[in-house]
């Protein structure tokens, strides 16, 4: 079967160990954040793999990514020849698309962010990375488990009241090193929608990472998205002009 991965990373961070099932809220909110700057970084420049599967049929496609701090993204399609160019830009809570065979550049209302990437189970902000899961849900320990010798921390996350988010609650298992091991997304009756899993932890840019991403749906075994990481460079730091509507419809790549 073919393999996918993504990574968005930064080279250093603290080390943060302690938490325990029942830990206050400020600390595992403190894990959460320690993982997503883990995860995402202060600045990165990837090219992944992405295939989309249905009953039937497969699509896939290559994409480039540059990300920076917790609100900025850019995504453009390389490949396939019928896709080069469209693009995806994020800016906090706004977003466009531009689709060169029409040569415009649509902006996309906020509620679109949580919805399918190009069709895929990866929403906008799945990723993005994007901080609305850090800022907008409350978040505690549920309990540990051991996984290859580490310790696994299980969080439940809640929205905050009125928060605009689709999701009704996320489970998340972090690794003490901050490694995002698995992320479920129930509905608002609680039910699991989806759940994205990592695998092929290995080191890659100078850190430990999960080479592999799946996005599976969770009424059927066969509607998944995959990524697979193919480059990745970690900054410190992106310049701004990356981050705008020139760039989006005539990429610097």
């Amino acid at each position: 079967m073919f393999r996918k991965q993504i990574a968005i990373s930064i080279l250093s961070l603290p080390l943060i160990i302690g938490f325990y099932i029942n830990s206050p809220a400020q600390d595992t909110q403190t894990l959460v954040k320690s993982c997503f700057n883990y995860m995402r970084g202060s600045a990165s420049i990837s090219t992944v793999d992405m295939i989309i599967h249905r009953p039937g049929w497969e699509r896939s496609m290559t994409i480039k990514a540059w990300t920076k701090g917790e609100k900025k993204s850019f995504f453009v399609i390389t490949a396939p020849p019928k896709d080069n160019g469209n693009g995806t830009l994020k800016k906090g809570r706004e977003m466009w698309m531009f689709n060169p065979k029409i040569n415009r550049v649509i902006k996309l209302p906020p509620s679109m962010m949580s919805q399918g990437w190009m069709g895929s189970d990866f929403s906008n902000n799945d990723l993005a990375k994007s901080d609305s899961l850090i800022n907008e849900y409350v978040h505690r320990v549920v309990g540990t488990e051991m996984l290859d010798g580490k310790k696994v921390y299980l969080v439940e996350s809640i929205p905050q009241p009125a928060a605009p988010v689709v999701w009704g609650m996320q489970k998340l298992k972090i690794r003490e090193d901050f490694i995002m091991l698995s992320q479920e997304f129930y509905d608002e009756d609680f039910r699991l929608v989806k759940a994205m899993t990592t695998d092929n932890i290995q080191m890659i840019g100078g850190k430990l990472f999960p080479k592999i991403w799946k996005m599976q749906k969770a009424d059927t075994d066969d509607e998944y998205t995959l990524l697979e990481y193919k480059a990745l460079l970690f900054k410190e730091d992106l310049p701004d002009r990356l981050f705008t509507l020139s760039n989006l419809k005539n990429p610097r790549r």
